[in-house]
C-alpha cells in the first residue's frame, strides 16, 4: 500500500471515511492516557499533524506506541474515522505501526519552547519546528510565484555565473577566490550580482531575468544583512525609469498576492507567531492603487522638516544633497509620512550609485530607483543603464574603476545597445517582510553572515 499524503486527508476528509490508509512521516508529539495514546504524525505535506489513535485493547501495539520517541520516522496504517465535532475533521485509528528509524532520547527539539536564537544556532534542525517549516514553505511558494510571474510575462530565464572577474557594484565588498589567479589566470570573485550577464542577454531577448545566490563580503551584523543571499534581477531592453517602476510594482504586488492565496495556512500560523497585522499589511500592499513616487531631493526636504518640527529625531541629521538615506529615514518616509505605504525614491545623486547608471541631464543625478517598504526600508533597487560608451568610460575613470576586466561590458555599447533598465529585488528580504520576521537570518535555510558559517 502506498502512503497517503496528510494534506490530501485534510483537503477532502469525507472521501477517506472508513478507508484503510498508510502514512509515513515523523512523530511530532505524543499524549498518553490510561486507555489511549494519541500520536501526532507529520509527513511534510502540510503544516498540520494528523492525530493517530492507539487503543489499549491492542496491548502489543499500545506498548509499541508508548515506546516511540519524538522525531522517530514511522509508518502507520489504520482506518480513517471522521471527527466533525473535534478540532480536526478526521483521525486515524491505528492497526499497525512500523518504527523505521528511532530518534535518540537526546533529540534537541523536545516539547519545550526554544528561542529564535537557539534555532539560528541549530539551522540544520530548525525546519523540523513548525515556525521554520512554515517559513520555508512560504519561501518555496514565493520562488514559484517569481517564476510564474516572469514566465507568464514572456521573460527569458538567464543562468548568470557564480564565479566572475567583475565587481558589478564597484563597492569592493567581494569574496575573492583563493585559487582564482592560478586557475583562471586572473583575479576571480564570487558574484555580487547577475546584472551584467542579464544585460548581455537582454540585448537579444529584450526581457530576461536571473534568480540566484549573490555574495557580499560586508562585515555587517545587523538583522537586515547576509553574506550570501538570493536576488531576483530582471533586465529589459528599450525600457526607461518609468517602465522600470511599473515593472517593479507589478512584480511585487503579483507575487505577494499569489503567496497569500497559496500559503494561507502558513501565513495564518506566522501571523499568530510574529505579527498580528501580517495579513492586513500584505493586503494593503497588494490593494494600493499606485505606490508613491518621490524625488530624492523631495525626500530630503521631508526628512529635514520632520526633524525640525520634532516629528522625528534621526541619528543622522545631515540632510544635504548627497546623504545616503539610512534605514531610519527610509522607514520614516514609508511609515510616518506616507502612512505605512510603499514608496519609490528616484533620481539619486550619481556619487551614491554604481558607475553603470544612466546620468540625468542635470549632471548631478542618475536614473535610479529604490523601493522602500514599511518596517524594512529598502527592498529593491534599480536603474536605467548608461548606454553612451564615452559617458560610461568617463564615469569609470572618475570612480577609479579598472576597465580592463570590463572591456566586454563596455563593448556592448558599440553594437546596437540603445537602452536597458533593470532592478535587483532581495528575495530573502521580501520573504522576511511577507512572513513578519525581524531578522533576515530566519528567512534563509542556512544563513551566512560575518563570523558565522556553520554548515
Amino acid at each position: 500500500m502506498s502512503a497517503t499524503a496528510i494534506s490530501d486527508l485534510f483537503e477532502k476528509p469525507a472521501q477517506f471515511k472508513n478507508k484503510k490508509i498508510k502514512l509515513t512521516g515523523w512523530l511530532k508529539n505524543k499524549r498518553t492516557s490510561a486507555n489511549i495514546i494519541f500520536l501526532e504524525v507529520n509527513d511534510g505535506s502540510t503544516l498540520l499533524n494528523l492525530q493517530a489513535v492507539v487503543k489499549q485493547d491492542q496491548p502489543e501495539l499500545f506498548a509499541l506506541a508508548e515506546s516511540i520517541s519524538l522525531a522517530s520516522a514511522v509508518s502507520v496504517s489504520g482506518t480513517v474515522a471522521l471527527t466533525p465535532k473535534s478540532k480536526q475533521p478526521l483521525e486515524l485509528v491505528v492497526k499497525q505501526i512500523n518504527v523505521l528509524s528511532t530518534a535518540r532520547a537526546d533529540y534537541p527539539l523536545q516539547k519545550k519552547e526554544h528561542s529564535l536564537e537557539f534555532f539560528r544556532n541549530n539551522a540544520y534542525l530548525r525546519v523540523r519546528a513548525r515556525t521554520y517549516f512554515a517559513i520555508m514553505k512560504v519561501r518555496s511558494l514565493l520562488s514559484q510565484a517569481i517564476f510564474d510571474y516572469f514566465f507568464k510575462n514572456d521573460f527569458v530565464l538567464v543562468h548568470s555565473p557564480i564565479l566572475t572577474s567583475n565587481d558589478c557594484e564597484g563597492a569592493g565588498e567581494t569574496f575573492e577566490l583563493k585559487q582564482g589567479k592560478e586557475f583562471f589566470n586572473k583575479t576571480t570573485y564570487l558574484t555580487v550580482s547577475g546584472q551584467f550577464g542579464a544585460e548581455c542577454y537582454a540585448q537579444a531577448f529584450k526581457k530576461v531575468f536571473t534568480f540566484g545566490p549573490t555574495f557580499r563580503a560586508e562585515k555587517s551584523h545587523t538583522s537586515r544583512h547576509l553574506s550570501e543571499f538570493w536576488m531576483i534581477e530582471p533586465e529589459v531592453a528599450f525600457a526607461n525609469l518609468k517602465d522600470l517602476i511599473k515593472l517593479i510594482e507589478s512584480t511585487v504586488k503579483t507575487v505577494i498576492k499569489q503567496v497569500m492565496q497559496k500559503a494561507k495556512q502558513e501565513l495564518d500560523f506566522l501571523e499568530k507567531q510574529f505579527d498580528v497585522k501580517l495579513m492586513e499589511r500584505l493586503k494593503q500592499i497588494t490593494s494600493t492603487k499606485n505606490f508613491h513616487v518621490l524625488e530624492y531631493i523631495k525626500a530630503l526636504e521631508i526628512l529635514k522638516t520632520a526633524q525640525a518640527s520634532g516629528q522625528a529625531n534621526f541619528e543622522v541629521q545631515d540632510f544635504n544633497f548627497g546623504l545616503d538615506l539610512k534605514t531610519e529615514h527610509e522607514r520614516f518616509l514609508c511609515e510616518q509620512h506616507f502612512h505605512n505605504q510603499p514608496v519609490f525614491v528616484i533620481n539619486y545623486p550619481k556619487d551614491l550609485k554604481a558607475f553603470y547608471m544612466k546620468q540625468n541631464a542635470d549632471g548631478r543625478t542618475v536614473g535610479a530607483v529604490d523601493l522602500l517598504f514599511p518596517q524594512i526600508g529598502e527592498i529593491c533597487g534599480g536603474s536605467e543603464r548608461e548606454g553612451n560608451l564615452e559617458k560610461l568610460v568617463e564615469r569609470c575613470q572618475a570612480m577609479q574603476i579598472d576597465t580592463q576586466t570590463l572591456n566586454w561590458y563596455l563593448d556592448m555599447r558599440k553594437w546596437g545597445y540603445f537602452a536597458s533598465a533593470g532592478f535587483g529585488l532581495g528575495f530573502d528580504r521580501l520573504l522576511a517582510y511577507i512572513c513578519g520576521l525581524e531578522n533576515i537570518r530566519d528567512a534563509i535555510p542556512f544563513p551566512r553572515a560575518h563570523g558565522s558559517i556553520n554548515y
